[in-house]
């Protein structure tokens, strides 16, 4: 039996999109989806909701990745999914990330150029 093969016949009967398809509803309605306490995105969030702040490197060590995954965190669920306004500044010739605010002014300068789905 081939590798890839025995991949799928230990894989669960679930349907891995199952999860995706429900928060994406949720995200669709306007609810926030929540991260689970104790995981790895919660705990960066609190590092960055912390009066300190977090360096990359302080997220790089909490979390286990790599410094790409943690900028497109930063990017695509701090800034773009929860809609948190992130602000960064430099002390001692290091980059520190705060969560500066709540969510974002609903009306921003440019328009999406995205289609409405």
């Amino acid at each position: 039996m081939s590798k890839s093969t025995k991949k799928r016949a230990t894989a669960p009967s679930a349907s891995p999109g199952a999860t995706t398809s429900r928060a994406l509803v949720a995200q669709r309605r306007g609810e926030a989806t929540e991260s689970r306490a104790g995981s790895k995105q919660s705990h960066v969030i609190a590092m960055l909701q912390s009066p300190a702040g977090a360096t990359i490197a302080a997220m790089m060590k909490a979390t286990g990745w790599q410094q790409h995954s943690v900028r497109g965190f930063l990017a695509g669920v701090v800034r773009k999914r929860l809609k948190l306004k992130l602000g960064s500044k430099k002390v001692d010739g290091e980059r520190v990330y705060r969560i500066t605010g709540g969510e974002k002014e609903s009306g921003s300068r440019r328009a999406s150029k995205r289609r409405p789905s």
